[in-house]
């Protein structure tokens, strides 16, 4: 038998959470969630709101933002030549009209099955994959295939989510700074920032630098039976622009913390990290897994949504304050009420000795 560290084992990583604590609708507003901060040194916990943060964070930090835009990937449709009913996930592009997709029912699925979304959008199964992804071409391309995607897509809520998507949830399951078209799944913890928080912050002397993480479906796809060390993350296209690294640069020269806003964003920053706490620009694609004992070189301070037990989320946020350290801090948000996942509440881990 194998002796595993605490950290190791997969149920290092479980806790109960009562299913009335799962947030199925966004706050009232964007900044009217609660926020926990967890102070690593000394070791305290404290209780706020989100615009708090304009209290934590100071003159110098570097707050790094994911820019990535949600689009409405889930269509619903039916083949055109029985009318069975189908589904799709749109997943990646491979060019301006083909793109890998999830598809339900996948087995009945196969190559040559022509597909109807929305009455207008016709595609065709061109190619079978593994894991029910298929690879579909569309009568149309570029610009006009992604207008005839918002027209008749649905927003892709997260299957934690009992209900169907509505119209508020084109706005709220996105950030205000969202810009860059290509996810199935939102950078959650920017949902809390305002256009007027972020202005308070600039204020404050709190810098802004973003970069893009585009979120596929693997963002909610649980560690399977192979265990933490056996487990692969799909690959997901990023972008780390030579500003954001030169803004890297500046906060450390100036001992400023570099404070990611998510995880998607601490996924970029550590896949590029260079010597010296610094980053190395570029873009392609990133398949990284942090989960202790591994410990974030580049992140200082994180801002994350509280995730699900047993994911690898979770496992990220304690790489970065410490496996025990964040269940304790789950178990008191969770008796202080706090709501989970991504329309749920926030939590602030920084350390200040």
């Amino acid at each position: 038998m194998t002796n595993q560290v605490s950290g190791e084992r997969l149920d290092d990583y479980d806790f109960d959470l009562p299913a009335d604590r799962i947030a199925q609708h966004p706050p009232p507003t964007r900044d009217a969630a609660r926020l926990l901060i967890l102070n690593r040194v000394p070791g305290h916990i404290t209780l706020a709101g989100i615009p708090g943060l304009l209290e934590v964070l100071r003159r110098g930090d570097l707050i790094v933002r994911n820019t990535t835009r949600v689009f409405p990937a889930r269509l619903l449709g039916e083949r055109s030549d029985t009318g069975g009913r189908v589904e799709a996930l749109l997943v990646s592009p491979l060019t301006e009209d083909r793109w890998i997709a999830l598809l339900k029912p996948a087995r009945r699925l196969r190559a040559g099955v022509p597909l109807e979304f929305g009455g207008s959008l016709r595609a065709a199964v061109e190619e079978v994959r593994s894991n029910g992804r298929r690879v579909l071409r569309f009568d149309l391309a570029g610009e006009a295939l992604d207008e005839a995607v918002d027209a008749c897509g649905r927003i892709p809520l997260p299957p934690y989510i009992r209900r169907q998507p509505q119209e508020e949830d084109r706005e709220r399951y996105q950030t205000v700074y969202a810009n860059v078209r290509g996810s199935v799944a939102a950078p959650t913890a920017g949902l809390h920032l305002t256009g007027s928080l972020i202005e308070g912050l600039l204020e404050r002397g709190v810098e802004v630098a973003d970069l893009v993480l585009h979120v596929g479906p693997g963002t909610f796809r649980p560690v399977g039976e192979g265990g933490i060390a056996q487990h692969k993350m799909h690959a997901e296209a990023f972008d780390l622009p030579q500003d954001t690294a030169r803004a890297i640069r500046n906060a450390r020269a100036r001992g400023g913390r570099v404070v990611a806003i998510g995880t998607t964003v601490a996924r970029v920053l550590e896949a590029r990290a260079a010597p010296g706490r610094l980053v190395s620009p570029g873009r392609g694609t990133t398949d990284i897994f942090i989960h202790p004992p591994m410990q974030l070189r580049i992140v200082d301070a994180l801002l994350t949504n509280f995730h699900l037990p047993r994911s690898t989320l979770l496992m990220l946020v304690s790489a970065m304050a410490g496996r025990e350290a964040v269940l304790a801090a789950y178990e008191k948000a969770i008796s202080a009420g706090f709501r989970f996942y991504s329309y749920g509440d926030a939590m602030f881990i920084c350390s200040d000795s």
